[in-house]
């Protein structure tokens, strides 16, 4: 968090920011974690999807941003057959 913006290094060429609307408070309690809090469901709902929108949870290895009780089902990658042409 700097200032009203949140700054999010998520292995991209730029850092993602995004401005954070007056009735939110965001905290960042550690580097992997953003809390998102408010007194509107709504509010606080629309910008943790823009946050997550960033860079959603990827099937194959799991990364990316994730809501702290969202499952992920992981998906099996391509599978190498031996002999094949």
């Amino acid at each position: 968090v700097q200032g009203e913006k949140l700054v999010l290094t998520l292995g991209l060429s730029h850092a993602v920011e995004l401005p954070i609307p007056k009735d939110l408070t965001v905290t960042t309690p550690s580097a992997t974690v953003v809390e998102v809090k408010g007194t509107d469901p709504q509010l606080v709902g629309e910008f943790a999807a823009k946050v997550r929108r960033a860079r959603p949870v990827e099937p194959y290895n799991l990364k990316g941003i994730k809501y702290r009780d969202e499952v992920v089902r992981k998906k099996a990658g391509k599978t190498f057959v031996t002999g094949a042409s």
